[in-house]
């Protein structure tokens, strides 16, 4: 889970009293008064519960002039300043009220030539990821309203946490090979390289066919139809769908939602499918440019040997993903059932949960604050623990709306 620039809504106040330059009588013609104004910052936020350590810096565009402040728990200074064209910087360290301390960092441009000045100056929380993140996973399924187990209705959520257009095209999402709930000992090892994967499907595109805006995001679901009849979602708006050729799930294809590409999947049919049971990892990557879906299988196969419950020798292959390729991944398991991380501590070191299988609930990332543009900035520090609100209700229950 990778970092980026965002906003956590903040209001600052610039109240300033202007001194002026006048002449007083006919012996103080052409004579210039020295005049000043009170400029007085004042820093608020949404979710900021301290202000630990802010820098402002007041340059004055014209003559260079720069004065600088550090504000020590601190969410206000006043100074004189002359008329004159600012730039004012504001950077620093802040606590959040989830006791989350994160960097912030602002500037406003401001003309000062009034007896009173006020200037709203939002300060930009600095995440430092520069690709998409796993918003959300829906994998749990939900129970009809006559009390069946209904397995459609999933899907991931993909969003820009970045504040610039990226492009969904070549972005691999896969499933893994092995279980957060069983631990076995495989040979060899090699979570500190790869990502052995069960499954994995490809956005199609070129390069720059799927743009996606800052804070906006993309839906993959299952099978993009409305669910409602079986208490599912309405997932008609999705951006893209998994494939299915199985002729007993019926009409699992809508034509107008794109499909994405299967490059490799351990089930018939062509079929991904999320298990219920909260014990897989999920990996978001992103296939190199260049690079073909056969280059990516003829270059990444796995194979492994583990030792099976009955003592004998179990040899598999699959395939992988090169941790070099991964921009964002997560672990769920079920409580107190885990007993492994399935990805490289610097990819997702920690687990989230949505469990019992069928309660209607998701896993789905906290927010931080917002963006300029109003979308959310989401929490990503690689470690699912801390990052995603475990049994959370689904953000598409009433639809897909961005």
């Amino acid at each position: 889970m990778k970092k980026r620039f965002l906003i956590i809504g903040f209001i600052a106040a610039l109240a300033s009293s202007t001194a002026i330059v006048s002449c007083s009588g006919d012996d103080d013609f052409g004579t210039e008064v020295s005049q000043k104004s009170t400029l007085t910052v004042t820093l608020t936020g949404d979710n900021i519960a301290t202000y630990k350590t802010i820098e402002l810096e007041i340059l004055e565009t014209n003559s260079g002039a720069i004065t600088k402040k550090i504000l020590e728990n601190a969410s206000a200074y006043t100074l004189e300043l002359p008329y004159g064209s600012y730039k004012i910087t504001a950077n620093g360290t802040v606590i959040t009220k989830d006791n989350e301390e994160v960097q912030v960092g602002a500037t406003a441009q401001k003309d000062i030539n009034t007896g009173a000045v006020n200037l709203s100056l939002p300060l930009i929380i600095k995440q430092f990821n520069k690709d998409f993140i796993i918003e959300e996973v829906f994998f749990a399924g939900v129970k009809t309203n006559d009390g069946k187990n209904y397995n459609n209705s999933r899907y991931f959520k993909i969003t820009n946490n970045t504040n610039e257009v990226l492009y969904a095209d070549r972005l691999m999402v896969a499933t893994s090979e092995f279980f957060t709930t069983v631990a076995r000992t495989v040979t060899p090892s090699i979570v500190d390289q790869a990502f052995p994967i069960s499954a994995v499907m490809i956005v199609p595109g070129t390069g720059k066919e799927h743009p996606v805006q800052p804070g906006s995001f993309i839906v993959i679901a299952d099978n993009a139809i409305n669910h409602t009849a079986s208490n599912g979602f309405d997932l008609t708006k999705a951006d893209f769908e998994f494939p299915s050729t199985n002729p007993s799930l019926g009409q699992v294809d809508n034509p107008s939602v794109p499909n994405m590409n299967i490059v490799y999947t351990q089930m018939t049919y062509n079929m991904i499918f999320l298990y219920t049971t909260s014990q897989q990892g999920y990996a978001l990557a992103r296939l190199p440019e260049g690079k073909t879906a056969d280059a990516f299988l003829s270059e990444n196969k796995y194979d492994y040997s583990y030792t099976n419950s009955a003592g004998g020798v179990t040899n598999k292959s699959v395939y992988k993903i090169p941790n070099t390729w991964i921009i964002d991944a997560i672990n769920t398991s079920r409580e107190n059932e885990f007993l492994q991380i399935l990805t490289a501590p610097s990819i997702d070191a920690g687990w989230t949960s949505a469990s019992p299988g069928y309660n209607g609930k998701t896993v789905r990332r906290k927010i931080l604050g917002l963006m300029s543009n109003g979308k959310n900035l989401y929490k990503d520090t690689n470690n699912s623990t801390s990052d995603f609100v475990r049994n959370s209700e689904p953000s598409l229950k009433n639809g897909i709306v961005k």
